[in-house]
């Protein structure tokens, strides 16, 4: 009945990478998102710290599906001697997830500078075994080196950056053979497939048979996208990554639905229904649980004292938090579990 827009998840996936977003660096990704909305015709609302509602239609009883539009990256912590940039992590960004890779650097005055994420000292051949040894750390060994003639602080405070400036990792968006690979597939791909969903309920002119909301969050990589909620919400469906792993049952061909994570066990009756509606609909799933570090924005509004039920679907992606790779089928059967759902 419905059918999966391939090209435009696709093509969508790729706006929202063009737009920076690293948490509390919002606006860009915002106004893409109004944006998009615009375009399917659905009408909205801004959260005060950056989200974005969609009112989807319907009435009673009413369902938040999310997905969430910020991502991991970094903050420039102090400006070095010499010139480069000692930064702090925004996020679960890990120094060897991040080594080498290319950045853009943006200022509160609204410049862009370009650089790299390098290890001091940089270059293997005149570093002394003991300090190739040494783990990248943040603190001590890893800075930021600007595209820029820099060779000392005052140079670099001349370009307008400053502490507190927010620093962006290049995703490196790859797509071959059905494969995704990059970084922010957490959670931009996820977003991707519930704007595709709208898209098809929109061009089917279906009526849901129940109030449903689509909200664009941000600050979920820090734990608190969803602290805030419309009024009468009665169950919480987050739309994110599902990690794989050696003792993991996700697969990047499959979605899971998530029965745990670090903090709780997902909601029973609504897991259960999401588990019927994947076998009615023939939809490749698994079942499978995260731990020890992995929540969504569901467990936000749990501990922000919603009465709700709250639960989480995703497309299986391997690498998270690093270069992270899923497949097309894996959002193909997000988005067909997503829709199977939704109008049930």
């Amino acid at each position: 009945m419905f059918r999966f827009d391939e090209d435009y998840c696709l093509e969508t996936f790729r706006r929202l990478l063009a737009a920076d977003s690293t948490t509390g660096q919002y606006e860009e990704v915002e106004a893409l998102t109004a944006k998009m909305l615009d375009e399917l015709g659905y009408p909205y609302e801004h959260t005060h710290k950056g989200g974005v509602i969609a009112d989807l239609g319907g009435e009673g009883n009413a369902l938040v599906v999310s997905a969430h539009l910020d991502d991991i990256g970094l903050m420039v912590r102090h400006i070095n001697a010499d010139g480069t940039l000692n930064v702090c992590p925004v996020g679960g960004l890990y120094p060897f997830y991040c080594m080498m890779e290319n950045v853009r650097i943006h200022t509160r005055d609204g410049k862009i500078y370009t650089g790299c994420v390098c290890r001091n000292p940089n270059s293997i051949h005149v570093t002394e075994e003991e300090l190739r040894a040494v783990p990248p750390d943040f603190r001590t060994n890893v800075c930021i080196v600007l595209d820029e003639n820099v060779k000392s602080a005052a140079d670099t405070r001349a370009l307008g950056i400053e502490t507190g400036d927010m620093i962006a990792l290049e995703p490196r968006f790859v797509y071959s053979n059905g494969y995704l690979k990059s970084h922010f597939v957490d959670d931009k791909a996820c977003v991707a497939v519930l704007l595709a969903a709208m898209k098809e309920l929109k061009e089917k002119g279906v009526k849901l048979n129940r109030k449903v909301y689509a909200y664009f969050a941000a600050y979920e990589e820090i734990g608190h996208g969803t602290v805030w909620m419309p009024d009468g919400i009665k169950d919480y469906l987050a739309i994110d990554i599902a990690p794989t792993g050696p003792d993991q049952n996700s697969d990047e061909r499959k979605v899971s639905i998530f029965c745990k994570d670090s903090r709780f066990p997902y909601h029973w009756g609504m897991t259960n229904e999401l588990r019927q509606a994947a076998i009615d609909a023939g939809v490749d799933y698994v079942m499978d649980i995260f731990t020890p570090h992995y929540g969504t924005d569901g467990d936000a509004s749990v501990v922000a004292g919603y009465d709700i039920r709250h639960s989480a679907i995703g497309p299986g992606t391997a690498n998270s938090h690093g270069y992270e790779r899923t497949h097309i089928d894996g959002l193909k059967n997000t988005f067909d579990l997503l829709m199977a759902y939704l109008t049930k």
